[in-house]
């Protein structure tokens, strides 16, 4: 088996080898256009829909689709954009390695991308060309934050080259929802997404449903987390029901004895970090601190621990460290319950 992996390479090698030429051409495509007029550039936009229109395929029109969003990128360095009411200076211009990414994303398959490899740019370029259809363009990522960033940021590109982008948020009202969903690109995060999906499908009239152009092309971001750690806990949504009370006096008694139960055991985690601090190991204190601060964030006990030089610190870098690699979910898993302050 090792020997046939020597000869042939594996898999994954054998996909990025046969991607190549079309890399070749994405970048001859990108020499040609530096000679154009900004208004030229911008003119590929509407051309490539008259192709579409005209019967040529996606994949036809992919290596000028991608140099012209190379060529986006490049035209766009220096530039200062407002992104989330931060001033940041565009410097971005695709890898060939990231070309790769967005060929792959294209085809419909799974591209693993370490942090800082660009994964956020990479998917401008099939969003890009899918969102040429007219039939929209989802970007399904994991919270508001990086939803709304990312439409700001990556935004930039799209609204250069002439097409809409929307972004739908936690706290929109339906009309908002709906003109978010009617941009060439959409971001939003999957409960978002999910959500206007189940209301529309309850919804009496059509007036009232907001993705009204159905489901074209999606790329999601962090796709294990959310197809396989968020998808643990389903999307429920129900109608109005008659206003009862009697449930609560109902789950009272599990509710306390659920409070008991992580008290303990939060107690039970800081005397754990308190041995761990006398005998020197302070990461595994830290993040003994900081499942008990998910746990338990006005627990006294706890709290006078704060008050030693250093432990605060030391629990924010390590909250830090789990927030940067979205993998706070598994803080969480180890409790009961998780409450956030």
């Amino acid at each position: 088996m090792g020997l046939l992996k020597k000869i042939f390479g594996s898999t994954n090698e054998r996909t990025v080898k046969k991607l190549s030429p079309i890399v070749d051409e994405i970048n001859q495509h990108t020499e040609a256009l530096q000679g154009l007029s900004e208004e030229a550039l911008i003119a590929k936009t509407p051309e490539f829909k008259e192709r579409l229109a005209n019967g040529e395929t996606l994949d036809d029109l992919l290596p000028e689709a991608f140099a012209v969003v190379k060529e986006a990128c490049r035209r766009m360095l220096g530039k200062t954009i407002m992104v989330t009411g931060k001033e940041m200076t565009w410097d971005m211009v695709p890898y060939d390695v990231q070309l790769i990414g967005g060929l792959v994303l294209h085809q419909g398959r799974i591209a693993e991308m370490a942090t800082g490899e660009g994964k956020t740019l990479v998917a401008t370029l099939p969003l890009y060309l899918n969102a040429l259809e007219g039939k929209g363009a989802h970007l399904v990522t994991v919270n508001d934050y990086l939803a709304q960033r990312d439409s700001e940021w990556m935004g930039e590109i799209f609204r250069y080259l002439g097409l809409t982008v929307g972004v739908i948020l936690n706290n929109m009202d339906s009309k908002s929802r709906r003109e978010a969903y009617n941009c060439d690109i959409t971001y939003g995060t999957n409960n978002e997404f999910g959500f206007d999906y189940l209301r529309d499908n309850m919804s009496v009239s059509p007036e009232d449903i907001v993705q009204v152009r159905g489901h074209h092309y999606a790329i999601v971001d962090e796709v294990d987390s959310v197809l396989i750690d968020e998808a643990r806990t389903p999307l429920i949504i129900s109608g109005p029901v008659e206003q009862s009370f009697n449930a609560y006096g109902d789950v009272k008694p599990m509710v306390e004895r659920l409070v008991k139960l992580q008290t303990k055991y939060v107690n039970s985690l800081i005397a754990e970090a308190e041995q761990d601090l006398e005998a020197g190991k302070e990461e595994d204190a830290g993040l003994k601190l900081l499942i008990a601060q998910r746990g338990a964030p006005k627990n006294r006990r706890l709290s006078k621990l704060f008050q030693r030089q250093g432990i605060k610190k030391l629990v924010f870098d390590i909250e830090s460290a789990f927030l940067r690699d979205k993998k706070m979910h598994e803080v969480d898993e180890e409790l009961y319950y998780a409450i956030e302050e």
